[in-house]
């Protein structure tokens, strides 16, 4: 007997009870709600969660699972393996500015082009406090290459700031 790792997303109209009915299906097929992330966006509800499982029990879990669309939650299932994550420094970030098209774009690109990885990331809009503009935010935690070049990174930073007026702030966690 071994254990599977698998990551399941899940998208449907959002209503009462639908973390309770997947919770439902993954107890009773003796499966281990380890992570997750969900939230409401637009009137959906969208989720990613991690489940541990033995390995005798996952065709029965992702047949159940799939039944869900009758109820109209979208499911995809992937098995997941463990993979260990590359040495480096983990940065969180925060940007902060007026809404405008590319900002995901550009800041990615950005931590792309330094092989940043981007570990986790929040965004969000909302208007500015005093002439009720629309404000993007963005939030995250990144792991940099063991060695990177930060004051060169902040330099490339400080041109996207320029360029889509906003603040980008960048610190070491620990």
């Amino acid at each position: 007997m071994s254990n599977q790792v698998l990551i399941i997303t899940l998208l449907s109209d959002d209503q009462p009870g639908i973390v309770q009915q997947l919770a439902q299906v993954i107890s009773d097929h003796q499966g281990n709600w380890l992570e997750s992330r969900m939230a409401q966006l637009a009137g959906k509800f969208a989720g990613i969660l991690k489940v541990t499982i033995d390995s005798s029990h996952t065709d029965a879990l992702t047949q159940a699972l799939k039944q869900l669309s009758g109820d109209g939650i979208q499911i995809l299932i992937d098995n997941a393996t463990e993979i260990e994550k590359t040495q480096g420094s983990m940065l969180t970030f925060e940007l902060v500015g007026a809404d405008r098209v590319g900002i995901v774009n550009e800041i990615s690109q950005a931590f792309a082009a330094k092989n940043i990885n981007i570990d986790e990331m929040e965004t969000q809009c909302s208007s500015m406090p005093w002439s009720g503009e629309p404000l993007f935010e963005a939030k995250g935690k990144l792991l940099a290459p063991a060695g990177i070049d930060t004051e060169e990174l902040l330099d490339q930073l400080d041109i996207i700031e320029e360029k889509l007026a906003v603040d980008i702030t960048i610190s070491t966690t620990l």
